[in-house]
């Protein structure tokens, strides 16, 4: 069993930090389906108490309101909260340069997020997703330099592919620049396709890997029917928490089938489906730290419940196979028993990691 005090280190860096972060998007009504402040704090306090210190943000999380709630929250607590927000996401609609990975967005939004937070620095600062526009040394160069000034600690990447992130850290390497130590990604039950290459890249490369959504967007709490996989997806941000899971893409007949057999385990376990399904995440060793976003106390307490939950190797096998990815080339290729053949001329040799 774990404990949010049971600290972990985020990748090549020192940095201790509980194993389950405490994902704030819900901070804030501004969407249309987040907690108010009053709940917020509730949230807060019941992660800070039990010993958490992880907590993530984002510039734009309910268009500003998240960061300047947590701001509030954290003010007394700065030095024991390890701060988490990112950049790339626009802050101002039409205006062609409030958004991307370039340097002025990410200067400006660092300099909007510093005083949103109330604070003096960031202790990660991610880039939120890849722009496909900016050059990787501009990213590097630039988030180097922040650090170098003093406002922020580390540096972490979000939503790219792994062979840009694998280059963007070798010119960090070579470059003597600061290099990222965390990478965060969507994973859960319906979303594996990043266990492809995502995830070994990061084991390889030094990155503390932080899954978002490891519920699914909510599939794997148990919550929706095949008669759920009929909503519309929408452009935007949706008022609706369906519809945002439906713009996720992951409200399928499969992920329902998936999300049946989680709440089968959850039976045999004593344990609920939430936690069964954040449970499975922690149990990957690349896994640093999931990222839980609750709207009310009660999610949230459920979602911490997830720590005294150990898998069965049985209870694995099942959930794996129900939700095995499908192999992508090269692999594919490679593991063929004739390739494996032909590759090590029928001698048995042991793998590397």
């Amino acid at each position: 069993m774990l404990s949010l005090d049971n600290y972990r280190l985020l990748g090549r860096s020192g940095l201790r930090v509980s194993p389950l972060s405490l994902g704030t998007m819900t901070f804030g009504k501004d969407w249309g389906w987040g907690a108010d402040e009053n709940e917020a704090r509730r949230i807060f306090d019941l992660y800070v108490d039990r010993g958490g210190n992880f907590v993530d943000t984002s510039v734009n999380y309910t268009d500003g309101a998240s960061e300047i709630i947590l701001g509030r929250f954290i003010a007394q607590k700065r030095e024991r909260v390890v701060l988490a927000t990112k950049f790339t996401m626009a802050r101002e609609p039409g205006n062609p340069n409030a958004g991307g990975n370039h340097r002025l967005n990410m200067v400006r939004s660092l300099e909007q997020s510093l005083r949103q937070l109330d604070t003096d620095r960031i202790d990660l600062f991610y880039l939120h997703g890849w722009d496909f526009t900016t050059q990787p040394d501009e990213v590097m160069r630039g988030l180097d330099d922040l650090i170098r000034a003093g406002k922020v600690h580390y540096i972490g990447i979000c939503n790219t592919p792994a062979w840009r992130i694998a280059e963007m850290q070798t010119i960090a390497d070579l470059r003597g620049w600061s290099p990222l130590v965390a990478l965060q990604i969507e994973y859960s039950l319906v979303e594996r396709t990043v266990e492809h290459e995502l995830i070994p890249m990061a084991a390889a490369l030094g990155l503390g890997v932080l899954p978002w959504s490891p519920l699914g967007g909510g599939v794997l709490t148990g919550k929706y029917t095949p008669a759920d996989v009929t909503v519309s997806v929408e452009s935007g941000v949706s008022p609706t928490r369906k519809g945002v899971i439906a713009s996720s893409g992951h409200l399928t007949n499969q992920s329902i089938e998936i999300a049946d057999v989680v709440r089968a385990i959850a039976e045999d376990v004593g344990a609920t489906p939430s936690q069964v399904a954040i449970a499975w995440t922690l149990a990957n060793p690349a896994v640093t730290s999931p990222i839980i976003g609750a709207r009310t106390v009660a999610q949230a307490e459920d979602n911490l419940g997830s720590l005294d939950i150990v898998l069965a190797p049985e209870h694995l096998d099942r959930l794996d196979q129900a939700s095995a990815p499908t192999p992508i080339f090269p692999e594919r290729f490679i593991s063929r028993p004739m390739v494996q053949q032909l590759i090590f001329g029928g001698a048995s040799v042991a793998r590397g990691a």
